[in-house]
């Protein structure tokens, strides 16, 4: 399982514009649903959708349940950070 504190560093590097530092933490974990589910938002933001849309299945997530990367990158946070 992922580590929360990983999962949260990478969130705090997506929403600060470095995707691929937060791309290379949630590749170390890709059975975590939570590692996915950022890994979905990174090729939601990338633009492209249809990896993003496999990383959203893997997580047990919806591609459309947010149309703002930043608002889900910060719920996110907010589950690991409870």
């Amino acid at each position: 399982m992922a580590d929360r504190k990983d999962l949260t560093r990478a969130v705090d590097l997506a929403i600060a514009g470095d995707w691929k530092g937060a791309h290379a933490i949630v590749q170390q974990d890709e059975e975590d649903a939570t590692s996915c589910w950022i890994h979905a938002v990174l090729h939601k933001i990338e633009g492209d959708a249809g990896n993003s849309r496999y990383w959203y299945r893997r997580a047990g997530q919806s591609y459309e349940a947010y149309p703002d990367a930043k608002a889900e990158l910060a719920a996110i946070k907010a589950a690991l950070t409870y």
